[in-house]
């Protein structure tokens, strides 16, 4: 099954400066065909640097459309999406499944590197589905699936790696389990996480790129989170002052 990638020019140091990793959507409008309402009126935003970031917005606002435009899947926008220093997108969601007659485990081992198995050992631990390596993608469950689904696409060569609600039906330990993980084995990477638990995000997100209204201008917000290494080490109060700046940014 071949992967979403999206080929995009590496950047160089120039002149002795260095050039960080960066995406960046530069006065972004784009309005769904046969329909006069706009989802983006001049959207500009930056995200910069590894980490483990986040889109964040209510429902129906463009978060996928967004993340799709940065992937590359998506085109007919007027604005500039540029990037630097990052040569390979990968655009993982929710919604995708595997063959349902194939077993997950042959199906990991086809499409990972030929170095990757201590890679995927560790995902497997780390993302609790060692039980259900030799089944089926049919017998799994929702959580099962999308974690399936997103080891999938870390066995791969990406700098950035776009998880759309990647983790739904996934419990709340779990993921934070997989998103330490993530953060850990991936330090160089950039991944841009899009999920509806704002605590979630708040705890274990560095640049949150909360998306409003095209109403309201500017279109974007930019928080910065708690960008938590472990699940538990944290100060309720500043999780909860995050919280609210997501709340006040929407």
């Amino acid at each position: 099954m071949k992967l979403k990638k999206r080929q995009i020019c590496w950047f160089s140091n120039i002149d002795g400066y260095l050039i960080v990793m960066q995406i960046e959507c530069h006065d972004i409008s784009y309005q769904y065909p046969q329909t006069d309402a706009h989802v983006f009126e001049h959207l500009s935003c930056q995200v910069t640097g590894p980490g483990f970031h986040a889109l964040f917005g209510q429902s129906g606002l463009g978060k996928t459309t967004l993340a799709r435009m940065i992937a590359g899947e998506l085109t007919g926008y007027s604005g500039q999406i540029q990037s630097r220093q990052i040569a390979e997108v990968l655009y993982a969601h929710n919604m995708e499944r595997f063959p349902g007659w194939a077993g997950i485990g042959d199906m990991m081992a086809s499409t990972m590197q030929a170095s990757g198995h201590d890679m995927l050992n560790e995902l497997v631990n780390a993302f609790g589905i060692q039980p259900v390596m030799n089944a089926r993608f049919s017998q799994l469950s929702l959580g099962q699936k999308n974690r399936a689904n997103l080891i999938r696409y870390l066995l791969q060569k990406f700098d950035l790696l776009i998880m759309d609600e990647s983790l739904a039906n996934v419990d709340e330990t779990t993921r934070g389990r997989i998103i330490i993980t993530l953060k850990t084995l991936f330090p160089e990477k950039c991944f841009l996480y899009i999920s509806h638990n704002m605590m979630e995000i708040a705890k274990f997100c560095n640049q949150i790129v909360v998306l409003r209204s095209p109403c309201k201008h500017p279109q974007t917000s930019m928080i910065s989170g708690q960008n938590l290494m472990t699940e538990n080490n944290f100060v309720m109060k500043d999780l909860e002052q995050t919280m609210l700046e997501i709340v006040h940014a929407s």
